[in-house]
This record gives C-alpha cells, structure tokens and sequence, in this order.
C-alpha cells in the first residue's frame, strides 16, 4: 500500500533536479499510481490509444473515422481534442483514438474539401463542416448509421468500467502532481499544505 508519506519524505537526492551544465533532467521516483500504467485505458486502432493489437480497432474499416469525424462537426464545429473527446465519450470511454490518427484524418477531409480549418485559440484549429462534406455523410448514410450503432454498442459493453469523467479526474490529480512535484522539491509548508489537501480529498470521497 502505498503512504503518502513515503513519497513526499524522501531526501531531496531522490527528487527531480535540473543541473543546467548537464543538459537534462533526472526525474524522481514516484509510486506506480502516478505514471498510469495500472489505470484502464481506451483502446485505439490497435492497442492502447492506437498502438497495435486492440480488438476495438476493427470497429473502424477504411474510411469510418472519417465519417464519424464529419458526424461530430455536423453539431458544431470544433478543435482536435474536441473530437478525440467526443469519440471516447460516445463508446463511454471504451475507445479513445490517438491524436496520431485523428489529426492527420482531419488534414485529409480539408484537403478533401470535407472540412474549413480557421485559426482559433493560439496555435489550435478549429474545423468546421463545408457543404461538401455534408454531401460525402449524406452519400454514406448508411454507412455512418451501422457505425454509430457499433459504437453504441461498443459504449454498452464497455459500460460497467470506470467513468470517462472519472477517469479524467483522476489523470487531472495525477498530472497536477506530476508538475508540482517536478518542479522542485516543496519546502516543508508547501509538503504540509499537499498532504492537507490529499487527506481532505480522501476523507470527502470517503463520505460519498
């Protein structure tokens, strides 16, 4: 089991430090929990967000994410993460599709004359439907439909997991740790005041 003053306790050797004449980062070690290799993940094309080897995969043939993509935009338009998001929320967080696959499907529909692209929020793009690509989803009709209703069907399956929302707040804790504790080493206020809030936290879910 895991202590919460086990980790934070440690001498500051075993911590993440920056030495600028070395060029790199030592990172500290931390307990297993925080690098989520024991947290269930989404599966893409292939394995675990689009690696190889995931049955979930063959829920898209050539073409289907495509057609799911161009769905998503028929209700609004909307940025990359939106629509990785929107499909992992669809099959309740059975699939999540890789940014590796979802990006460069966005960069084919606007090349396909599917998709606008207009500068948004930085360096984000926002992707928005063009009467074209409401045409190619009229002409594939069918075909979205079947897709649809495998996803759905995928999401039921797939329902007696954890909860998408969840499962993202959890990944938020873990990442704000991640960042805080790879900063530096908390002074002891700051170690007090991480502790505080970690044994709050558990005592409200307690509660639940």
């Amino acid at each position: 089991m895991f202590r919460k003053h086990d980790f934070f306790n440690r001498s500051p050797r075993d911590h993440a430090t920056c030495d600028p004449t070395e060029g790199h980062r030592r990172h500290a070690r931390k307990p297993s929990w925080l690098d989520g290799d024991d947290m269930p993940r989404g599966r893409g094309h292939g394995g675990p967000h689009g690696g190889p080897g995931s049955r979930l995969g063959r829920l898209f043939a050539h073409g289907d994410l495509s057609l799911v993509v161009l769905y998503l935009l028929t209700e609004k338009p909307r940025h990359g993460y939106e629509i990785i998001k929107a499909i992992e929320e669809m099959t309740n967080g059975a699939y999540t599709p890789s940014p590796g696959t979802v990006y460069p499907a966005l960069t084919m529909l606007e090349e396909q004359g599917f998709v606008e692209v207009t500068p948004s929020d930085g360096n984000k793009k926002l992707h928005t439907l063009t009467d074209a690509g409401r045409s190619h989803l009229h002409d594939n009709d069918s075909t979205l439909k079947a897709l649809l209703a495998r996803l759905s069907m995928a999401g039921k399956d797939h329902g007696h997991g954890p909860s998408p929302r969840l499962m993202r707040a959890m990944e938020n804790l873990k990442m704000a740790l991640r960042l805080r504790l790879g900063a530096g080493h908390p002074d002891e206020a700051q170690l007090q005041s991480i502790v505080d809030i970690l044994d709050q936290a558990a005592r409200d879910i307690e509660r639940v």
